[in-house]
């Protein structure tokens, strides 16, 4: 049989009556298909969409998604928030950063906090904020939110240096600049900062902006506002350097006489809760102008 069998190939081939075997088809696979994974905007965009409509409100003057992007944050990186919030941003960087992700919440120091007056919260609460702050939150997380960490500036841990792809420093820099003259936070938190980052790493300053044309003695701080030119040269002297500047949380109706304080405007409100016509054109104006500044760590 095997003999037969080769020479009716030799003749097959002697001829060129040879035909091919068809290939037998692929059997089906049993595996489920595999989902394709949302992008880091989609993700944003449904975490963005499930806030309640109190959140979702100030998204027209806030621009979450806008400035998380412009700042390059991404889900898997390990960001430091600055004054973290329920929402803005801890909140909001827990579910967008995954479980391969970290945020590292970052208060004032107590010593810092002492200098605001009458405004200084209750020193007890300062005295463990890092270990409070994180009992707090862990019951909130779920199996698919960032990891949570938590230090006071003027005291980053060790473990911390050189972790962080992001700082997050969003409507804080005024207190620092404000206080520089009582304790040097200004340098400090910009040195810590250094310290968290990555070689090459990003801070992403959002804070409200006063008109340069105001004196320098108006925009220490104390009112809330900053100049933008102020901000950037303390970076620079820091060692940082002005990767691009955005106008995504401008408002061009903002703009404070030297009699004014941010805190006039929504959601603060300050000085208009009891009169209602200033009230509207507070309302009318807005949240502040805000710069939007990205520095990088130089290698």
């Amino acid at each position: 049989m095997k003999k037969q069998l080769l020479v009716g190939a030799a003749v097959l081939v002697l001829f060129g009556c040879a035909k091919e075997t068809p290939a037998p088809e692929p059997a089906a696979s049993t595996e489920p298909a595999a989902q394709a994974q949302p992008s880091a905007s989609e993700k944003l965009d449904t975490i963005l969409a499930a806030q309640p409509e109190e959140t979702k409100a100030r998204y027209t003057h806030r621009h979450p998604k806008e400035t998380l992007e412009f700042f390059g944050v991404e889900p898997g990186m390990t960001v430091v928030d600055t004054l973290p919030g329920d929402f803005w941003y801890t909140g909001l960087l827990l579910d967008y950063l995954g479980p391969e992700g970290k945020v590292i919440a970052a208060d004032y120091s107590a010593e810092m906090w002492k200098q605001f007056g009458e405004y200084s919260p209750d020193p007890k609460e300062k005295v463990n904020w890092p270990a409070d702050y994180v009992a707090k939150i862990e019951p909130t997380r779920t199996d698919g939110d960032a990891a949570i960490a938590a230090f006071q500036y003027g005291s980053v841990p060790d473990d911390m240096a050189g972790t962080a792809d992001v700082v997050l420093m969003v409507r804080a820099i005024h207190h620092f600049m404000r206080l520089e003259d009582k304790g040097g936070y200004m340098t400090k938190a910009l040195a810590d900062a250094n310290k968290l980052l990555k070689p090459g790493g990003i801070v992403g300053v959002e804070q409200h902006r006063a008109p340069e044309g105001n004196s320098d003695k108006w925009a220490t701080g104390d009112q809330g506002y900053v100049k933008q030119s102020a901000v950037v040269a303390a970076f620079e002297k820091a060692g940082f350097e002005l990767v691009e500047e955005s106008e995504i949380n401008a408002n061009p109706k903002d703009k404070p006489t030297e009699k004014e304080f941010v805190w006039r405007l929504p959601p603060t409100l300050a000085t208009s809760q009891k009169d209602p016509a200033l009230k509207a054109q507070m309302e009318a104006i807005g949240e502040s102008d805000r710069m939007t500044l990205k520095f990088r760590k130089k290698a």
